[in-house]
Order: structure tokens, then sequence, then C-alpha cells
């Protein structure tokens, strides 16, 4: 991973903004969409870069680096601090894709995509979520518990399923959930996490512990959640609670 992935509150926050043209209104129009108070100089946590002429760009983002200032310098991804990627939004929710500056146009192509799937009510579904805290909290005490019960809601098919409409959480709330302990065993066919069978890939995002053979690589891995306890070897008669997860290669 070359870059963390974070989003930064913007609103009525100055961010520097040097340049003019095309590239420049576009960056402005994103940072005042978010919020962001634009200026020209000041103080600032975040600057960008939008100037054409190589030597200039590089003189003033070497000026606002030695301030300590995070600058993202436009189409000069060995320069940046920071990228703004392609943006999805169901206020809310946000989906951020980015390519660390090695393609603006596979990131666009990528989010016009996600775009179609999403529908407009997954906004709505994270507030009324949000909503109900309180709710879920008084009904599972336990945060795993909670978990469980809204993995469960929320996977294909389930009483809250994020692509499909007519979202109740209220209803949903007063229904009968499983979130009991469990176990599973996956076999898996290939080393590639792309081989991953849509039920292998829902399991490891949802288990709390993960006990996996020694031929089983990272990269497999890396899919399941990074708060999930993960261990080598075999399954002990007495997992824990949650949901374990056995995971072996098949033919090994």
């Amino acid at each position: 991973m070359h870059s963390l992935p974070i989003f930064v509150r913007l609103q009525g926050r100055p961010v520097i903004l040097i340049g003019d043209g095309e590239a420049a209104d576009a960056k402005r129009r994103v940072l005042e969409r978010a919020g962001a108070v634009v200026i020209a100089d000041g103080e600032a946590a975040l600057a960008v870069v939008a100037l054409d002429n190589d030597d200039e760009a590089d003189r003033v983002v070497a000026t606002l680096k030695a301030r300590g200032i995070l600058v993202n310098a436009v189409d000069r991804p060995a320069l940046c601090d920071f990228t703004l990627p392609g943006i999805v939004d169901r206020d809310p929710v946000l989906i951020a894709v980015g390519t660390g500056g090695a393609s603006a146009g596979l990131a666009k192509i990528i989010r016009q995509r996600i775009e179609g799937l999403l529908p407009p009510s997954i906004g709505p579904l994270a507030d009324a979520l949000f909503g109900a805290r309180g709710a879920m909290r008084a009904r599972w005490p336990d945060a795993g518990q909670r978990r469980r019960a809204l993995d469960a809601a929320l996977a294909t098919g389930g009483a809250l399923d994020p692509l499909a409409g007519g979202h109740d959480v209220t209803a949903w709330l007063m229904s009968d959930v499983a979130t009991g302990d469990r176990t599973e065993s996956i076999l898996l066919a290939s080393p590639d996490p792309d081989d991953l069978t849509l039920k292998q890939a829902r399991l490891l995002g949802e288990a709390d512990r993960v006990y996996a053979a020694a031929d089983v690589p990272p990269a497999i891995l890396a899919r399941a959640r990074a708060d999930a306890v993960r261990m080598s070897g075999i399954m002990p008669d007495q997992p824990g609670s949650g949901l374990t997860l056995q995971i072996g290669m098949m033919g090994s």
C-alpha cells in the first residue's frame, strides 16, 4: 500500500491553492465542495500547486514543504505528499478512488463504475444506522455481537443489504437476529486473492479469529479484518467467541 487513505475534515479550514487555469479551477471546486476556505497564501496545513512551469512548481513546492505544509502538486506525483482521489458521494457515505497519481483517468473510470452500482438509498441507510446506535447498544451491549448483527444484516440478501432498497432499520432491530459464536472452514483453490469466492471473501471480512495453515499466503490473510486475530496452525477445540475461521490450501 503506497499511501494511507484518510478523510480530512476541511469545513472552515484554510487550504492554499497556487496556480490558475483549468486544473486549478477543478481543485478549487472540489476543495470548496468539502467546505475548505481557499486562500492564495497564509497559515494552512495543506496546499495544492497547479503550475505549468516545472521550475516554478519545484520552487513553490519546496518553499511550502519547508513551512511544514503538506502539498499536492498537480500532475507531479513524485512531489506530492497527498493526492486528491476520485470521489463517489452518497452523503454521508464517501468512497475515494486513488492511484497514487499514476492515472487520474483510471481513477475516474473506476469511480464512474462504482457510482453506477451504488443506489442513492445508501446515504439514508447510513443516517438511519447512526440514529440507531443507542438502540443497537441497548440490544447488543457486547461490541462483537453488534458487529456480527450488522455484518449479517448488511450482507448480500440481508435485511439491510446496501445494494437493495427498502431499508427499515427499526424493523431489523425488532427482528430475530443471530449473533452467536460459530466456526467456519474454507479451502483455497489458489494462492491468488482474486480467486476468492464471494463467500470466502465475506467470511474473511467478518472473522474475529483466523487460523491459517503455514502455506496460506499473506496476500490472502490481508483480506481479513485489520483487527482480526491471526493465528498459525489448527484451530483449537475451544476457539473463542465470535466467528472463527480456519483456512487451508486445497491439496496441502
